[in-house]
């Protein structure tokens, strides 16, 4: 079966090197034809499991949709090529051709499949290089902002946010969750701002910028119905645990379902929480019960009336 594919795959590449023949009564080269028949050989091979030739059959064909000044089909087989690739578990290379491919989707006119085209990329490479998905993520949702088609780019956005908690590079995590907010206010899915409020706290707090968790929740007020939210509750009471030092109303807050079954890397980020001294101020509460009552009460007096 294999051997049969490969030669049918060679008959293809022979009659696409006639077509580019010229002569006296054939002065310009047959592009169109040319490009069909290596996309043929190409299907060929790959049935074979020769992915190298296959690779190299898409881009001949690419090569001469281009001469054709077919753009995006030169584009799918620059595509096509980057999947060969990828069999070959040759992925960085693969989302070389993809990445290519997407240039010339936008040279077309096509911004959309230039977007899917690296979200597709971004799912192939994030299970080996977790950086490159979130460059790859980020611009797809750049495509689909441009296009105003902003539920598409959210949603890649969110993608990139989790990649980047995950990297541990919780700055601009920060930033992607503000946008991920800002967009999700602007085509009114507050559910969501109310989700990305509560991860942007996470964020923040892992960060040590007590300030900025406690603004991110004060501007979501101005949200229709984060007010008196289970959303809002829950980070009124992290917020004060976190601020009075007890590690207890913190845990109890990050180990509730609200943020159990978040998004899973968000979900770790609350799982690791820790108070700030390690819960000091209970242990130190607890002394009174002895009988010793002047220092503790001093020790309170730091946090009362902070920022929550």
């Amino acid at each position: 079966m294999a051997a049969q594919k490969i030669n049918e795959a060679h008959e293809h590449m022979a009659k696409a090197e006639k077509c580019l023949k010229t002569g006296l009564t054939k002065w310009k080269p047959d592009f169109d034809s040319a490009a069909s028949e290596y996309a043929k050989a190409a299907v060929c091979f790959k049935n074979a499991k020769q992915y190298d030739q296959a690779k190299d059959a898409y881009l001949k064909e690419a090569e001469y949709h281009t001469e054709n000044k077919t753009l995006f089909h030169a584009a799918k087989a620059i595509e096509q090529a980057g999947m060969m690739l990828k069999e070959q578990k040759k992925m960085p290379e693969a989302i070389q051709l993809i990445e290519k491919a997407c240039m010339m989707y936008m040279e077309n006119g096509t911004p959309d499949t230039a977007a899917m085209a690296l979200d597709r990329a971004g799912k192939l490479i994030e299970p080996i290089n977790l950086e490159k998905a979130v460059d790859l993520y980020q611009k797809a949702a750049g495509v689909f902002e441009n296009e105003d088609r902003l539920r598409q780019a959210v949603e890649l956005l969110g993608k990139a946010s989790r990649l980047l908690v995950r990297l541990r590079r919780l700055d601009e995590a920060s930033v992607a969750l503000q946008k991920e907010k800002n967009m999700y206010k602007e085509i009114e899915n507050f559910p969501m701002c109310f989700k990305k409020t509560t991860a942007q706290v996470l964020v923040h707090l892992h960060r040590a910028d007590f300030v900025a968790a406690d603004k991110c929740v004060r501007e979501s007020y101005s949200l229709p119905g984060y007010s008196g939210s289970e959303d809002s509750i829950a980070m009124e009471t992290l917020l004060q645990g976190y601020d009075e030092q007890d590690e207890d109303q913190v845990h109890r807050v990050c180990s509730s379902p609200l943020l159990k079954y978040m998004d899973n890397d968000y979900a770790k980020l609350a799982l690791s929480l820790r108070v700030p001294g390690g819960g000091a101020k209970k242990k130190k509460a607890a002394a009174p019960q002895g009988g010793a009552g002047g220092a503790p009460a001093e020790e309170g007096d730091d946090y009362e009336g902070g920022l929550c």
